[in-house]
């Protein structure tokens, strides 16, 4: 998309610069114009899809002249930045064809919101827009990773989606072992380090490929690296990521910083796991504590009980009763099939499908893409359907 940028503001230009190189498909800059005067007498013979209008520095009297861009460029997209409240000035440009209004200083988040929205209206989003599913641990050895990973191969196995996991361990991530043997090429560090760069085809060529359909993006293997991660890169990186994948899963460990942060405000659903032991519900509850601070919907928020085993002196109930948060589901104390997968990074459906583990990844899969399973085919069936023809 090519846009005219209406701004006497350089810092302004180079931030928006940056912002669209890093879209898919890219926001171009094509020209600029110091005023409304400027680019009323000066009008882009290229015409611009978009016309991003600086109205911090507008004078009262050149409100007017909004209308009169509206009608110079008429099949154009229309952007006001501004730097406070000025209602008369929102009547004008709501009169003028003006659709997105934005504060300054610019959100980016923001900005690429009104993006995708103007992108949907031309009709020119042909993107994916995929969910992204965060999985946090309440304690450590909750079982995060495995699980994690494992339902990325699941998801892609079964339900044919296209996956992307991205390990957001800040420090010693390894979610990338849990499934392949590969040595990663490039890790979250390098494409932190290469953000300008980032596009569909980039992202997809920095990724440990499991399968046709599931990549992983490991995480730094050298902890020093882990600071060049910074939370407006993950804000570039999910964006992408959604627009090329069905699911964006992130393993987010137990460290809640900036950047993990960062990527929790934009997560879909929140799955916090736990096992069944005071400990953990101790570590889940200040967990929560933290999500409730932040403004999280809880409803978005979504517990999986760990190595379940029923008859147990705490119940599932005792859980909701002490955190207010569901339950939605548990994950069975399969010991042999789990270690058996971890020790040889393989895939506990590609290992032992017939495991209890192998069949509650399925139930998982159908939960969160809401496939029904019929009662003789459907995820299960074609899971194990060709071992009993087999056997």
């Amino acid at each position: 998309m090519r846009a005219l940028l209406i701004s006497r503001d350089s810092h302004l230009y180079a931030e928006l610069a940056a912002q669209g190189a890093a879209r898919v498909p890219p926001l171009h800059l094509g020209a600029t114009r110091a005023g409304l005067r400027e680019a009323l007498d000066r009008p882009d013979p290229d015409a611009p899809q978009l016309v991003i209008v600086d109205a911090s520095n507008l004078e009262p009297s050149e409100a007017n002249l909004l209308e009169r861009l509206g009608r110079q460029y008429p099949t154009a997209q229309l952007m006001l930045l501004t730097t406070q409240h000025q209602p008369d000035l929102l009547i004008t440009a709501m009169r003028a064809g003006v659709r997105e209004l934005l504060q300054l200083p610019l959100v980016h988040r923001a900005f690429h919101e009104a993006m995708d929205r103007i992108a949907s209206a031309a009709g020119m989003s042909t993107m994916r827009d995929g969910k992204v599913l965060a999985f946090i641990a309440c304690k450590g050895g909750s079982g995060a990773t495995f699980i994690s990973t494992n339902f990325g191969y699941a998801l892609a196995t079964l339900a044919g989606k296209k996956v992307l996991l991205i390990d957001l361990h800040g420090q010693f991530g390894d979610a990338a072992l849990y499934v392949s043997d590969q040595k990663p090429a490039m890790t979250m560090s390098d494409v932190c380090a290469q953000i300008a760069r980032i596009d569909g085809p980039f992202l997809e060529s920095c990724l440990v490929h499991v399968t046709p359909g599931f990549g992983v993006l490991a995480a730094a293997d050298d902890p020093a690296h882990e600071r060049q991660a910074k939370p407006e890169h993950i804000d570039t990186i999910l964006r992408v990521a959604r627009q090329h994948y069905d699911y964006v899963l992130l393993d987010v460990g137990r460290q809640i910083d900036a950047v993990s942060l960062r990527a929790l405000d934009v997560t879909d659903t929140i799955y916090p796991l736990l096992q069944l032991a005071l400990p953990d519900i101790r570590d889940a509850r200040r967990l929560l504590d933290i999500f409730r601070s932040l403004g999280y919907v809880l409803d978005n928020i979504r517990l999986i009980v760990n190595r379940y085993e029923k008859g147990g002196k705490l119940r599932l109930q005792d859980l909701h009763a002490a955190l207010g948060c569901e339950v939605v589901h548990t994950f069975p104390n399969d010991y042999i099939a789990v270690t058996d997968s971890v020790n040889q990074g393989v895939p506990v459906l590609q290992l032992s499908r017939s495991s209890a583990a192998a069949r509650s990844l399925a139930d998982l899969v159908e939960l969160v893409t809401a496939q029904r399973i019929h009662e003789s085919r459907g995820l299960l069936g074609r899971l194990f359907g060709r071992q009993a023809h087999d056997d």
